[in-house]
């Protein structure tokens, strides 16, 4: 079966992370994506691990897109990108506001020479607005937009940097939706557009407790603000394992089912449990005589069952080798293999997505800078093999491809 997006050509400007995210989602929907790096290549390929010259994270947001390496400094390679924008139904880039536009590059001009074209700017703050120029990476806007902090705020004020850069996927997860509603748009007015997607704004909108963090008016104290999901407890059990249960152990009716599932019928009538506010008043001793029944279940499973019985969800803790490890995975086609380039393969997880009526998920292969320069340029712009050695003579065109790359 063929993809959703099988027909429509996407031209990627994007490096890192969050347009990358966003168009190997585009790819992994049916989409030919055609990835177009500077000379210098994107900063993910130095990464490590890296296995024959094809860095695993480069691999992960890129698997599947054709590839070509231009240089923009000069006015062939922008000729060359401006024809194969011509020939496109939506460009990604991530640079900042008005670089692409100095170049020539810019949403204005290309979609004046193809109105059809969907044309998506990624960056820190956004096109327009004071901050247009700042230089921005997850962490700095993590640190920004206040998730830094609230997430140092449920531990006490121990402030880091999350290891998972938030501000980046979420973004691009943002742009591929926006993109999808462009296109569809376009089917009923026939043009294209602009799209100005900020990772500052994509952090507010999904931060799902951002309208308690704006509240100013009074709160029954007696209450448990935004679900309180931070004080969700980590259980230690007998054979070492540590579990997670959804559900605030203070709260009015998820108490209950704590209560009941570890057998603790006598702490409704202590005193200092009796409602929400004494519960907080208490939760450290409320916490310890939860965890303390806790140690004495035997295994996950049974743990489990015992919370489900309650209508409590609740799982393991584990590491992402582990789930990646189990029948669950393995059933769910969760992670895929692909080629390293060097005869083995690297584990990259799959689209989530599971259509009844098309293919999705991963296809291809990482692919080398430049590596698709020639068949590219002759199939979408009918290059032959002179004007393709001329760009290629001029630095125009250039590749970095292992002399054993298949």
């Amino acid at each position: 079966m063929a993809g959703p997006l099988d027909g429509i050509r996407v031209l990627d400007f994007t490096r890192v992370l969050a347009g990358p995210h966003a168009t190997r989602m585009l790819n992994d929907l049916g989409a030919e994506v055609i990835k177009i790096e500077p000379p210098g290549g994107d900063l993910t390929r130095f990464s490590y691990p890296r296995r024959h010259g094809m860095a695993t994270y480069f691999a992960q947001q890129n698997v599947g897109k054709a590839n070509l390496s231009i240089d923009l400094r000069q006015p062939a390679g922008v000729a060359v990108a401006t024809a194969l924008a011509d020939r496109s139904d939506v460009l990604v880039e991530n640079y900042r506001a008005g670089v692409l536009t100095r170049m020539g590059l810019g949403h204005d001009e290309l979609r004046a020479r193809n109105p059809r074209l969907v044309y998506a700017s990624l960056s820190g703050y956004g096109a327009t607005g004071p901050w247009t120029q700042r230089r921005a990476y997850a962490p700095v806007v993590g640190a920004e937009a206040g998730l830094t902090k609230s997430q140092g705020d449920a531990r006490g004020g121990a402030y880091a940097n999350d290891p998972h850069s938030h501000a980046d996927v979420y973004t691009g997860m943002e742009v591929a939706a926006a993109i999808l509603a462009a296109l569809y748009q376009r089917e009923r007015t026939g043009r294209g557009q602009w799209i100005d997607v900020s990772m500052a704004e994509t952090l507010l909108y999904v931060n799902e407790h951002l309208h308690d963090q704006l509240y100013d008016g009074a709160v029954d104290p007696g209450t448990i603000r935004s679900f309180g999901s931070a004080a969700n407890l980590v259980f230690e059990i007998a054979d070492g394992r540590q579990m997670i249960v959804s559900g605030h152990p203070a709260e009015r009716g998820t108490f209950e089912l704590f209560v009941a599932a570890l057998g603790l019928d006598e702490l409704p009538t202590d005193p200092r449990f009796v409602d929400v506010a004494a519960r907080l008043d208490h939760f450290d001793e409320l916490r310890t005589i939860l965890l303390t029944a806790a140690r004495a279940i035997p295994d996950a499973a049974t743990f489990e069952a015992m919370f489900a019985r309650h209508k409590l969800a609740s799982g393991v803790l584990r590491d992402a080798r582990e789930i990646a490890a189990t029948d669950w995975a393995a059933a769910r086609g969760a992670i895929v293999e692909v080629s390293d380039r060097a005869g083995g393969t690297i584990r990259v997880p799959n689209s989530p997505w599971h259509f009844s009526d098309a293919d999705t998920g991963v296809r291809g292969e990482p692919r080398y800078r430049g590596e698709d320069n020639r068949r590219v340029l002759a199939d979408v712009l009918g290059y032959d093999d002179a004007q393709i050695d001329a760009l290629e003579a001029d630095g125009v065109l250039s590749s970095r491809v292992p002399s054993s790359a298949g």
